[in-house]
């Protein structure tokens, strides 16, 4: 009787073992499982970045706001009779409030 029973748990834990460890076996689902879900979240990142490259792009095409926003910041440029300051430096709120 006894042999019959380990065999019978031997057969048990053959059967168990493409479950968990074979080709196709619950290891393997969870592993691709967790792959799927970092590829998702690439996937949506890339998602909202191409969404906002599309809406810069459909701005530079249609409005002049934007090209002047990028002259005005990446070139330097000023409009006619307009003054342009530039602050060099962070000035602490203490020494403002000392000036006066």
């Amino acid at each position: 009787m006894r042999w019959v029973s380990l065999i019978l748990v031997a057969l048990i834990l053959l059967l168990q073992y493409p479950l968990w460890l074979g080709k196709g076996g619950w290891l393997k689902v969870w592993d691709i499982d967790q792959q799927l879900e970092a590829q998702k979240k690439i996937n949506q990142e890339t998602q909202i970045r191409n969404a906002a490259l599309d809406a810069e792009v459909r701005d530079l095409k249609q409005g002049t706001e934007a090209i002047e926003e990028r002259a005005r910041s990446e070139l330097g440029m000023v409009k006619r009779n307009e003054l342009f300051f530039q602050i060099v430096g962070d000035v602490p709120i203490s020494a403002v409030s000392q000036a006066r």
